[in-house]
């Protein structure tokens, strides 16, 4: 398959933070599996609080020497107003995400992660940080006559959709299947993020991607040639996860988040990321 040069940028930032692990302009090891979920009192003891993310526009990402995200700093306001010193890891597979959480590899899942009754049974979540949709990512149509355009989900039927491996995008494209009694087809890629797809779409490696709006948004600004006005869903919550044994973490969390949600900091954090 053809890569533009954005999608090899892309790549090449994937390799790059699988190799080098950063928080705060530092590197880490990766952190060892316990094999269970540490209490709040261990992370306490330890000094230290462990998360994962998403390497994307909007959760993390390094611009310049500067690491920049709506989760990173959010959760490092929380970290500092505990005394503790955040390390964070971003993965690009939503699977390997999950499993660092069950694990005990990781603390805290601070990417904006959907709720569903399927995500529950895995996570508990904490109090809804952000609403958002789904969107299909395409690019602009060549003229009205365009065949290729999708302006209604109704019409994805017997198109394919290239999404990243495990992503939560997964249940709601098996939902519209059946809601449109028909078949998308659909190709799972593995270490590739929304970013990296949307930049596939943009040079016609691939026609189609799904990803949740506020990233699209986030990004658009890269890819003029994409058009991202199709949803394929209604608004969904999204919220940080930890481990169902982790209720002490997950009470702290949401007791600092109801507090500083109300801050002018916060707004301002908010209004950065979200339009």
């Amino acid at each position: 398959m053809r890569k533009t040069h954005k999608a090899i940028k892309y790549t090449l930032l994937a390799v790059a933070i699988a190799v080098g692990i950063v928080w705060t302009g530092s590197h880490r090891e990766k952190a060892p599996l316990s094999g269970e979920p540490r209490s709040y009192e261990g992370i306490k003891a330890s000094g230290v609080l462990r998360a994962v993310t998403e390497y994307n526009a909007i959760s993390y990402h390094v611009a310049g020497d500067t690491v920049q995200g709506f989760d990173y700093e959010l959760l490092h306001e929380f970290a500092e107003a505990q005394g503790l010193r955040l390390e964070i890891t971003p993965e690009m597979s939503y699977e390997e995400r999950l499993k660092g959480i069950l694990q005990g590899q990781y603390d805290v899942l601070a990417t904006g992660t959907l709720v569903t009754t399927r995500s529950k049974d895995s996570l508990l979540f904490t109090h809804t940080l952000a609403l958002g949709k789904q969107v299909l990512v395409q690019r602009k149509p060549k003229d009205e006559n365009d065949s290729t355009y999708i302006k209604n989900p109704l019409e994805l039927a017997h198109k394919t959709l290239y999404i990243t491996e495990n992503s939560p995008a997964l249940l709601r494209i098996h939902n519209l299947m059946n809601e449109i009694a028909d078949t998308i087809y659909i190709k799972e890629i593995k270490d590739y993020g929304p970013e990296q797809l949307m930049a596939m779409v943009a040079g016609g490696d691939i026609p189609y991607t799904v990803c949740d709006e506020s990233i699209a948004q986030a990004s658009i600004g890269d890819f003029p040639e994409l058009d991202i006005q199709t949803g394929i869903g209604f608004t969904q919550l999204y919220a940080w996860g930890v481990s169902k044994t982790s209720t002490e973490l997950a009470d702290s969390l949401n007791a600092w988040l109801d507090k500083y949600t109300k801050t002018n900091d916060y707004k301002k954090l908010y209004k950065k990321y979200f339009n």
